[in-house]
Parts: C-alpha cells; structure tokens; sequence
C-alpha cells in the first residue's frame, strides 16, 4: 500500500508540473480575437489577441500580439519613446512604414521601431495577412504618441530605408546538433532596450534541442509552423503551431520535432541593460562570423 501511495503522490506531482507549464503557454485562435477598429488611427478594422503581455515574464517583454490585418486596413503611424516594437507578417504582403519611409515587404517579414522612432503597417490586398506584434520596454510602462496618418496611399521606396526581418528557411544553416537548424536575424545592436535578439530556428521530426539555460536572459518561442514538445525545468509539454511559450531567465528548456519540422521565433530579452550590454559585448552574439575580423581581415 506504500509503494502505491508512493507512485500515487509521484504521479500527482508529475502531472501538477505539467499542468503548471501548459497553464503559461497560449495558442493563437483567431475566433478569440477582439475586432478593433482605427488602431491608432489606422484604416479599417484587425482582429487582434494576446499571447504574452507585461506579467508572462519578469523581464521587460510587454507584449506579444497576435492577429489579422483585414483587406484595406492597418494600424496608424505613432511613435514609441521608452518602448521597441516590431509588426511582423507570416504571409502574403504589408506596406511597412518607418519614420515616414514605406515600402512593401513579403512575409515571412518585420520591421523592427527602435526607441524614439515612428512606424504603420497597411494591408492594400483584398484578403487577411496573418499579424503579429512584439513589444519590449525600459520599464513594465508602455507609450505611444499617434500622428493621425493612416498611410493610406503612401509614396513607397523600392528598397526599405529601414532595418527588416526575414525569416527565411532557405537561409537557416546546420549547427552543431544533427537535426537543427538556427540563425539570428536579428541581433543586439539592432536594439536600444534590453530587447537582445531575434533568432530562427528549425527542428528536424525526432531531433532534439540540447537544454541550456541563460541566467541573464528570458526567451520567448513561438511556433511558427509544425508540433513537438518543450521541456522546461523538467516539465514536459506538447506543442504546435500557433503556440507561445515563456521561458524565464536561467530556466533549463529543450525542444524535440515532432511528426512534423518545428519551426520556431526565439525573442530574447535581457534582465536589465548590464545583461544585454554584457551580451552585445561578446562578438559572437552579434552575426554568426565575427564580423570586425572579417572587415579586418588582410586582402
């Protein structure tokens, strides 16, 4: 009867532990989505939901948005001054503005707004582009400023005079672990808050992310596209697309594929700004060749 209690209690425990991770990771429905209308003061209407907001982790992630932009709708152009903010879309394609330059980019595609900097988004086709936004601030506080510009009909330049994001499968590269694919589209320098890096990556069905912990950074994944499970602090949870898992700092997380390649957006976000300043240091972190021996280098 021991031994029973025993496994009973063991049980109990193992399933508590799942239940506690599967209660902070959140799915992308869009039926569960709000419909708003002249976001600010943008054409039309989008639907939009939270996945993370400022209390999914301890570091200063405000939010993370998901949704779509309907035909012929977008978000307003306005300024952020303690925050950084990056629209991103998974499909088709948005005029993107910047500080008043705009240009037409093709998912899957972002436009990071760095700190005292403006930015708009525009859907111009006849059909929904799937959406999201990532927000990240000095503090827990979150600013905004409208200008009142729908960008509707907006002089655009052929080539974006501002920073972009692709995450582009053709551009992943095989690392150290047989299976995994991962690159950093964007990296520290690009960010002026603690915000520290975007990274892609791809898991092949059956393979294995090895665990690792950083102790002065928190991540947040999001499933792009497949199915596989995380493992955090020894917790172990089913995942697929649409899905959006926190991980705070110095938590121990791995990834395995699943019936289908798991293809995730890593957010990575420092504890405070000696943390990030401390990453941005570190010349490995910035692209995957170092990239002052490469200016350097004798021809």
């Amino acid at each position: 009867m021991k031994n029973l209690a025993l496994t009973a209690a063991l049980l109990l425990t193992a399933t508590g532990a799942q239940a506690q991770l599967a209660s902070k990771i959140t799915h992308y429905d869009v039926s569960k989505t709000a419909n708003l209308k002249a976001v600010h003061d943008g054409a039309g209407t989008m639907n939009f939901g939270p996945l993370m907001t400022d209390k999914s982790m301890s570091t200063n992630l405000l939010f993370l948005h998901r949704g779509v932009l309907h035909p012929h709708s977008g978000i307003g152009q306005h300024f952020h001054n303690h925050c950084e903010e990056m629209f991103v879309i998974f499909d088709d394609e948005a005029e993107f503005t910047v500080n008043g330059r705009t240009s037409t980019l093709k998912g899957t595609v972002g436009a990071p707004d760095r700190m005292g900097s403006s930015h708009a988004i525009y859907n111009a086709t006849d059909h929904d582009v799937e959406w999201m936004n990532i927000n990240v601030g000095t503090s827990k506080v979150y600013d905004a400023f409208n200008l009142g510009d729908d960008r509707v009909g907006a002089p655009q330049d052929r080539v974006p005079q501002f920073v972009t994001m692709h995450l582009d499968k053709a551009l992943l590269k095989p690392g150290a672990t047989p299976g995994v694919m991962r690159r950093r589209a964007l990296s520290p320098s690009v960010f002026y808050t603690a915000w520290s890096y975007v990274d892609h990556e791809l898991v092949a069905p059956g393979a294995i992310v090895p665990q690792t912990a950083t102790p002065e950074m928190s991540e947040a994944y999001y499933v792009i596209s497949g199915d596989g499970s995380v493992t955090v602090n020894g917790e172990t949870v089913v995942i697929k697309k649409g899905d959006a898992i926190p991980v705070e700092p110095g938590q121990a997380k791995s990834f395995k594929g699943g019936s289908a390649p798991l293809e995730l957006m890593i957010i990575g976000v420092a504890k405070d700004m000696a943390a990030k300043n401390a990453f941005a240091a570190d010349a490995a972190n910035e692209t995957p060749e170092r990239l002052l021996a490469v200016l350097n280098k004798p021809r």
